[in-house]
């Protein structure tokens, strides 16, 4: 179960990114609530982040948080805001995806 709040927690934190992202992208009054989802993704992603790691160790936890939350990120970056992909991002991201497996294999 800490498991599921800890990938929740993560995809909390690539919606408060993508929130700031589309805050920082529109005028006023649209971005208030662009910053209004920010706050709420981010209260939600560190209660969760904190659920979970009352049961996981807090290493583990927080690196997997980051980890869903960096790739995440990156993938809306590149699908929803017209980033680059490139061979090496992909590269790179795949590996962060192995290490974010690895750590949840280890830890059980």
């Amino acid at each position: 179960m800490n498991w599921f709040l800890l990938i929740i927690a993560g995809l909390f934190e690539v919606a408060f990114a993508s929130c700031l992202a589309k805050a920082r992208a529109t005028q006023a009054p649209e971005s208030y609530w662009w910053l209004g989802g920010f706050l709420l993704s981010l209260t939600i992603s560190m209660l969760l982040l904190y659920k979970a790691s009352q049961s996981l160790p807090i290493d583990t936890a927080y690196a997997v948080w980051t980890g869903i939350g960096a790739v995440g990120t990156v993938l809306m970056g590149i699908f929803f805001f017209h980033e680059p992909m490139g061979f090496w991002r992909l590269f790179f991201i795949s590996t962060l995806i192995a290490s974010i497996v690895g750590l949840k294999v280890v830890t059980g």
